[in-house]
């Protein structure tokens, strides 16, 4: 068993020799503390990191079961999949703008958001996502706005009883949380439906923190305090948690995401 690194800076070297011992024909080098290069490809390492670091002693056992998936991914990937075979399986993440960094922009199906964050689309596979190409949406014939309506759309349909858990706050401030933990909790902040369902809850227009792909926690706009002691706890977990999106939070009204608590203000 190997032991786990004390540090991100031997992280990369770590998963080197995890990968290796299943997947040695492939091309693997280590471009950076956290930055892989397989088979031409880049990899950032930081939220595999996040994720070991949650659990040390299953570390070799997350890296191994990470690098199956993205291998899959990659192999499903490369498959000409008809349109009409996946268009259910079509759905939209929240994703930092970021993520350009090691991607390639003009290659991956995006939308540009708020607050420094893209939407992008991905296939929900069984077992791995598997995210949606400009050359995809070229071979099917189909537009970035038809890609939007069509996600937003699986996305509402994927779990249509949306469960909310309320807390209230001594100085009268609320907050609604989704923790569904299906991948998506972030993305529902992209429901149409969202407005109507929280805002008689939430007193009317409210903010929404999407800190990573797993948290979503939608809260009064007032009292400032309350919302200043929710947003320094969402910055602690924009720093922690794996797959992170955002630290801002998002302003959502009658008319959809209207643009950012700073913009607000």
């Amino acid at each position: 068993m190997e032991a786990f690194p004390k540090n991100p800076e031997d992280f990369g070297s770590f998963v080197k020799k995890l990968f290796l011992r299943q997947w040695s024909n492939h091309k693997f080098e280590i471009a950076g503390p956290m930055d892989l290069v397989i088979d031409g490809r880049h990899l950032g390492l930081e939220n595999l990191w996040r994720i070991a670091k949650q659990d040390p002693m299953r570390a070799e056992e997350i890296v191994e079961s990470y690098i199956d998936k993205l291998m899959e991914g990659d192999s499903i990937g490369g498959l000409p999949m008809p349109f009409s075979l996946v268009r259910n399986r079509i759905m939209p993440r929240i994703q930092p703008d970021s993520i350009f960094t090691h991607l390639d922009r003009e290659q991956v199906a995006h939308i540009p958001f708020v607050n420094e964050t893209v939407i992008v689309f991905v296939i929900d596979m069984p077992h791995v996502t598997v995210s949606v190409t400009v050359e995809q949406m070229v071979r099917w014939g189909v537009q970035l706005d038809d890609l939007e309506t069509l996600a937003r759309e699986n996305l509402a349909r994927y779990a249509p009883e949306l469960k909310v858990r309320i807390v209230e706050a001594e100085d009268g401030g609320k907050a609604a949380i989704v923790a569904l933990q299906d991948g998506y909790d972030a993305a529902r902040l992209l429901l149409d439906s969202l407005h109507l369902k929280l805002a008689p809850q939430l007193g009317g227009d409210f903010f929404v923190a999407t800190p990573a792909r797993d948290m979503f926690v939608a809260m009064t706009c007032n009292p400032p305090k309350f919302v200043e002691r929710i947003s320094e706890r969402i910055g602690r977990d924009y720093q922690r948690l794996p797959y992170p999106i955002t630290s801002s939070l998002f302003l959502v009204t009658r008319d959809g995401v209207a643009g950012t608590a700073e913009e607000a203000a």
